[in-house]
């Protein structure tokens, strides 16, 4: 049997295990950071997004003349999370969050050479209450893989790198207590099945919910929504499995709010089929209509993106079928498709301020033909509409099929509102977006009122989307210092939990849903804090 031996052993290196490990090796201490995956996989699914954090009173958002608040803040949080009765500890989390998103987050970032790009994005503003009321999702520019890139860096060229042990292909299954106090884990190698203890004063949870078990997620599922899709997508990590809140419940610690799921609305297959029911999660364009598995467009309120995406979810999975189809053509999707992560977004990957430039003012049609070549199954174009409806026909499933007259109307009424100009526009798609064409950075990004059946915009699109897990917002109760607490609200001696583990912070940090940016930046925040206590820093 292997054996290992450190300060702190930390389960899990993804983002919040790895700043958690910075901020242990600043301060001295000897850290084992244990990971299932393998050493080329390093960050967790981090790696994989599109880097976007939330930050309060940035230098980006002074430059650009928005005026946010911790207090401003604080109040888009708390009504858009709708916390419970009960929530203390999500709470507490979420209001430090608001108060300290630049010198926990934002500055730690900016030391570690990570820079963003100028202008701010404005995700989650609302629907039926509002969002964020400004612009507070900043973008990394280079996406998250250069977050854990650089992160990366700067643990191997750490002046105490050698305090360091990093073991990969390593399932930590048991974590060990003793006299009331953790004493260190135990595990097996994935490939091997040997096994290995390592011992140490502190073990830190780090590893992610059960969004990679869709089992899990259905067995959790939110009991206010229809039930879960028949077909549903995996966008959350591949060890994704919960297994370590398992093993955290089984000591005692009170794993909560496993029910408040974040998922996406936009889910296609993932080309690469890296894992079961592999899925990618578009950015759903505005100017495209949403429609049902009968070719009807969802309403009466009709579905948009970058507005609500619980609502988004909600409505769909209440839909014949439990799947969706975006209809639109070339030119929007060139101007407005996007991808959630960063392996198909060239232009930030590479940061290229020559392509991004050429994109805003042409469009990504490089994306829009690799999305077409490698995702047939779920996106298809067609010069006519009857061609795209037998194509989407093809594709229907449960033996639901689109009705091509139903589908042409509602379109035709799209159309036919945008040809009597903004001053008549009573269609609430069409207000959104003229509300968000009105902040510079949704004006690059959307369309000027485009019409669907426009001849000179072909061809045609449908993607068939279904809804994709990603996170879950539940997960190991913690008090402000990142101990793990029993039911009874106390602390378990030597256990802590961050990032996804710990629901982002006191399991449940942002309610029932995200105002997006905030799963990175928790996981920053946590870390942080978590290291820090350890080592004796507050």
């Amino acid at each position: 049997m292997e054996t290992y031996q450190a300060d702190v052993i930390i389960a899990g290196a993804g983002l919040a295990g790895i700043v958690t490990a910075c901020e242990l090796l600043d301060r001295g201490r000897k850290v084992l950071l244990i990971d299932k995956d393998r050493r080329e996989r390093f960050g967790g699914l981090a790696t994989e997004s599109f880097g976007g954090v939330h930050f309060i009173g940035s230098p980006h958002q002074k430059r650009l003349g928005i005026k946010d608040s911790p207090e401003l803040a604080w109040r888009d949080w708390e009504r858009f999370a709708c916390f419970g009765e009960n929530d203390l500890w999500p709470r507490a989390w979420a209001k430090l969050y608001c108060e300290h998103s630049i010198d926990y987050i934002f500055d730690f970032l900016q030391e570690k050479k990570i820079s963003f790009l100028p202008l701010v994005n404005w995700a989650e503003r609302g629907l039926f209450q509002p969002g964020n009321s400004v612009p507070r999702w900043h973008i990394t520019w280079g996406t998250g893989s250069e977050i854990i890139r650089r992160l990366s860096l700067a643990l191997e060229a750490h002046p105490g790198r050698q305090n360091l042990q990093m073991v990969f292909d390593c399932e930590v299954n048991s974590i060990d207590l003793a006299g009331g106090r953790v004493t260190g884990v135990a595990g097996k190698e994935m490939e091997s099945g040997r096994e290995f203890r390592a011992f140490g004063e502190v073990v830190i949870a780090s590893g992610g919910m059960c969004g990679g078990d869709l089992g899990k997620v259905r067995a959790h599922w939110c009991r206010d929504w229809a039930a879960p899709p028949r077909v549903m997508l995996n966008g959350a990590h591949l060890y994704g499995d919960g297994l370590l809140h398992d093993r955290v419940s089984e000591l005692g610690g009170n794993v909560t709010h496993l029910d408040k799921q974040w998922h996406y609305a936009a889910g296609i297959h993932h080309p690469a089929r890296r894992k079961p029911f592999d899925g990618l999660s578009l950015v759903p364009p505005r100017s495209a209509l949403w429609m049902n598995a009968l070719g009807e467009r969802i309403g009466p309120l009709p579905l948009i993106g970058y507005a609500d995406t619980r609502w988004l979810v909600e409505s769909i999975v209440g839909q014949p079928g439990g799947y969706s189809w975006q209809v639109l053509n070339r030119k929007i999707a060139a101007k407005e498709l996007a991808v959630s992560g960063s392996e198909f977004m060239s232009a930030f990957v590479k940061k290229s301020r020559r392509l991004l430039v050429k994109q805003f003012l042409l469009g990504d049609r490089e994306l829009v033909a690799r999305l077409l070549r490698e995702c047939p199954e779920d996106i298809i174009a067609a010069d006519s509409l009857p061609e795209l409806v037998e194509k989407m026909n093809e594709r229907s499933l449960f033996g639901l099929r689109v009705d091509a007259a139903a589908m042409e109307r509602d379109i035709s009424i799209y159309d036919e509102t945008i040809d009597r100009g903004p001053a008549y526009f009573n269609d609430e798609q069409l207000r959104r977006i003229s509300n968000n064409r009105s902040y510079i950075s949704d004006r690059l990004r959307t369309c000027k009122f485009q019409k669907i059946l426009d001849p000179g915009a072909r061809p045609l699109i449908a993607i068939r989307e279904f809804i994709l897990s990603r996170k879950s917002l539940g997960g190991i109760q913690t008090d402000l210092r990142c101990r793990v607490l029993t039911r009874d609200g106390a602390p378990i001696e030597g256990l802590y939990a961050v990032g996804e583990a710990a629901g982002f912070g006191g399991g449940g940090i942002h309610g029932i849903r995200s105002l997006e940016g905030t799963f990175l930046g928790s996981c920053v925040l946590t870390g942080r804090v978590a290291g820090r206590t350890i080592a004796g820093g507050v």
